[in-house]
């Protein structure tokens, strides 16, 4: 099963959109005399930039459902207005990734520094301090227990030392893993020991309901 819906996608239209509302607005910006129009679009192209990598990482997770692999894509999550980038539930039945896409600078290497996660010179702990605490309210909002919740981030672009860096967040017991977009596929595949159909899909079927798409209603 797999579910999509881009936000990022829609939130870039929306700031093009808010900037250009009205007929003098829209004349002015074909015009390249809208300044709101111009900063708006340089916001919208960093939403687009985002919404690429989680395109990206949704063609390359596709083949998972053939291997019984639950896919869900842009989820909400309860009381926040942070949205989930892809939600995964493995073929057994026991685990949930929270899994978070990020595209770096090409041109830097993403590696651990001092404990850190870094792009080239900039800091991007920040980031997997994110994803943990998305990790932890999931656990929270699925409640089933047995079930391990893992939070992952997969890079594009930027390269990844050695493919797979093992990152520590505080109050997260265990590790971010920051994969690499070829290690991604892989290390999911060489997860679940067993496969549990029934499992499986009554964990999807309640992460689903905890966790509702963005775009749809609460």
């Amino acid at each position: 099963m797999t579910v999509y819906g881009n936000s990022a996608s829609r939130e870039a239209a929306r700031i093009r959109a808010r900037a250009r509302r009205g007929v003098w607005r829209r004349v002015l910006a074909w015009a390249g005399l809208n300044r709101a129009a111009r900063r708006a679009d340089a916001r919208a192209a960093m939403w687009d930039h985002g919404a690429a990598g989680e395109a990206a990482t949704v063609a390359l997770l596709a083949p998972l459902a053939r291997q019984g692999w639950y896919l869900l894509h842009d989820r909400r999550l309860p009381g926040s207005r942070a949205n989930l980038d892809h939600v995964l539930v493995s073929p057994c039945g026991t685990a949930v990734v929270v899994l978070d896409t990020k595209r770096w600078h090409r041109g830097r290497t993403t590696a651990l520094v001092r404990g850190r996660v870094c792009c080239g010179g900039e800091d991007r702990h920040g980031q997997i301090e994110k994803v943990a605490g998305y990790a932890a309210r999931v656990e929270a909002a699925v409640g089933v227990p047995g079930v391990r919740v893992w939070p992952l981030l997969v890079v594009h672009g930027s390269v990844v030392a050695g493919g797979r860096l093992d990152a520590r967040a505080p109050g997260w017991d265990g590790p971010v893993w920051v994969l690499g977009s070829g290690w991604l596929v892989p290390t999911l595949e060489a997860a679940p020991a067993v496969r549990d159909p029934r499992r499986a899909a009554a964990l999807a079927d309640r992460v689903g309901r905890a966790l509702p798409e963005y775009g749809g209603a609460a």
